[in-house]
């Protein structure tokens, strides 16, 4: 339960909803209570009528029938009210946490969204935010709704007889317990129908985002039989948890019988004992009735309070994640853009404590202006080169200066807006080309972002299609060619006019004559900021200023291309490989 003390600050923010929602059920509840009095007295007056022979008149039945409507009218309108201002409340508090759920979650670091599925994700945004709703809303309102009107139901039942009353609510304490056990399986059930839910979603979300792989191998049989697993047993997790929920209402109604049984025996003797009358002992039945959906609701309640609770705890696990990546101290926000030097000083990095070293003691400088090329192995650590220059790592040891400043003095933001970056795993959205060509650069010019993409050699492709630029892509840009979704990436890189341009093996899924098309648009782009080439072909890296090669971690090789080749090393065997390769190709 002390999960819930975190919507404290929610639930201020909409203080005066929230009041205006209490005020109106109570006096909903008030309206609804007094009607059994009228009804009581009215069978009074009949009964005694017909005894002394003086019978209640029709203005007077009248009268009685128009206060019983008008009760249920106030009491109807008052309850309509609550909805609006309690209900109402809990969707603007439903927004608020989701909004802020998904704007924590984009500040996390990358290392969190490695180790942590979509589906779980997608789980706590959707699922979990509408089980802390129906806490905020129909919890908070239907318990205000069942403490007033017990409290003003046995008033009025005390006021008609204390030996009744006291009779009548014997079965309460065993309704107690048995919400209380009740809830407590219901509170772990609904925790494990949760944590499987997060695991259809991540199994779903990708195999959706792989249908082409599937497809390739010939594994949609396996993939639906591991999903109809996972849907089983969460239809299990379910079906229990149902069961379990299903115990509760009968449970109720059968303790509320045995308050109207109680009621009937004890109040038909106090009856033909004199001490009550048939009123009393009506208004005592239209009481009990009206306990029957408080106690009821208590277990109802009970079980969305114990989801509420279990769905907030799991939101706040990841509410309470720090970013290991974020602005602190260190940052000097005095700097307000960046030149584009960029120096590596003995930089050693591993993504988590239990696994190996993916850089060693990598050391080099990079001039503003200038370009840098990198090759190698795979998994020589090329990528977690320009990953931890973009900052979504930080360093595990050594020092990463830009313009001689250590990296964590300068602004996230002011860092990755100087940076355009193409990875070697094109992202595009669903959204048209010029959409995702602008989505960096938003109030981009048209002729810009025609312009950068005549450099990206993606114009010519496009002006092919019926809708030109205003062609939707579909999801991840599946409608393109992958030399296309490259092409696109690069001009959305090349619109943002960044101080460091990053090209992460970003034409690997282009042609030789595009690729030396492209760079041969790239050069003029070049001189004017720092560039990073990260490539496998030598003819990508040849021009650049400088040139390392990797191997295991570590940079084997560092220099321009002629002399790489002089050393006759690791850089020269490469070349040598990708020129017989050439002609072989020619053959």
């Amino acid at each position: 339960m002390n999960a819930l003390r975190s919507l404290l600050p929610y639930l201020k923010k909409y203080k005066a909803r929230l009041i205006w929602g209490l005020i109106a059920i109570t006096i909903s509840n008030v309206f609804s209570v007094a009607i059994p009095y009228f009804v009581g007295t009215t069978l009074d007056r009949l009964n005694t009528g017909a005894r002394t022979g003086n019978p209640a008149t029709g203005a007077y039945l009248a009268k009685q029938a128009g206060i019983i409507v008008l009760l249920s009218i106030g009491s109807g309108i008052f309850l309509y009210l609550t909805r609006q201002t309690i209900i109402v409340m809990s969707r603007l508090l439903e927004y608020d946490i989701r909004n802020n759920f998904l704007g924590h979650v984009r500040s996390l670091s990358m290392g969190w969204f490695n180790n942590t599925p979509t589906g779980d994700i997608m789980a706590l945004a959707t699922n979990d935010i509408s089980a802390v709703r129906e806490f905020a809303g129909p919890g908070l309102m239907y318990t205000a709704n069942t403490i007033t009107t017990f409290g003003f139901v046995l008033v009025r039942m005390l006021t008609l007889s204390w030996k009744i009353t006291a009779l009548s609510l014997i079965p309460l304490p065993l309704v107690s317990y048995t919400v209380y056990w009740l809830g407590r399986k219901i509170h772990s059930l609904f925790t494990e129908v949760q944590g499987q839910y997060g695991d259809i979603t991540s199994y779903a979300q990708e195999n959706m985002s792989g249908v082409r792989v599937v497809r390739a191998y010939v594994r949609e049989a396996f993939s639906m039989s591991a999903f109809a697993r996972l849907s089983e047993l969460y239809k299990v997790k379910n079906i229990k948890l149902v069961k379990t929920q299903a115990m509760m209402m009968p449970a109720m109604m059968a303790l509320i019988g045995v308050s109207q049984l109680i009621v009937l025996v004890v109040g038909g003797n106090e009856i033909m004992a004199g001490r009550s009358t048939i009123g009393d002992i009506a208004q005592f039945f239209a009481y009990i009735s009206q306990l029957i959906w408080p106690v009821i609701a208590v277990g109802w309640v009970t079980n969305l309070v114990q989801r509420g609770a279990a769905s907030m705890a799991r939101l706040n696990k990841v509410l309470d994640i720090r970013p290991e990546v974020a602005d602190g101290a260190q940052t000097d926000n005095a700097i307000l853009a960046i030149k584009g030097r960029i120096e590596f000083r003995d930089v050693t990095f591993r993504y988590r404590p239990e696994l190996p070293d993916v850089l060693k003691n990598i050391s080099f400088a990079v001039e503003s202006g200038s370009t840098l090329a990198i090759i190698g192995t795979t998994g020589a650590g090329k990528t977690t080169i320009v990953n931890l220059i973009s900052r979504l790592y930080d360093v595990t040891s050594g020092t990463i200066l830009i313009d001689g400043e250590p990296i964590q003095h300068i602004p996230i933001d002011v860092l990755r807006s100087a940076i355009g970056a193409v990875s070697q795993e094109t992202f595009l959205f669903s959204d048209t080309i010029a959409g995702n060509i602008r989505f960096g650069s938003r109030d981009a010019s048209d002729e810009a972002m025609l312009r950068a993409s005549k450099i990206a050699q993606l114009y010519d492709n496009v002006e092919r299609f019926p809708k030109k630029f205003d062609t939707i892509v579909g999801e991840r840009g599946i409608t393109l060619s992958g030399g296309q979704k490259q092409r696109t990436a690069i001009a959305r890189a090349i619109l943002r006019e960044p101080t460091i341009l990053i090209l992460d093996d970003a034409l690997s899924a282009v042609d030789t004559e595009t690729e030396e098309q492209i760079l041969h648009g790239l050069r003029g782009l070049m001189r004017q900021r720092t560039s990073i080439l990260i490539a496998h072909r030598i003819s990508t890296v040849k021009d650049a200023d400088q040139i390392i090669v990797m191997d295991h971690a570590e940079i084997v090789e560092r220099g321009t291309h002629d002399e790489l080749l002089a050393l006759k090393g690791e850089y020269a065997r490469i070349y040598e490989r990708q020129l017989l390769e050439a002609e072989l190709e020619s053959l």
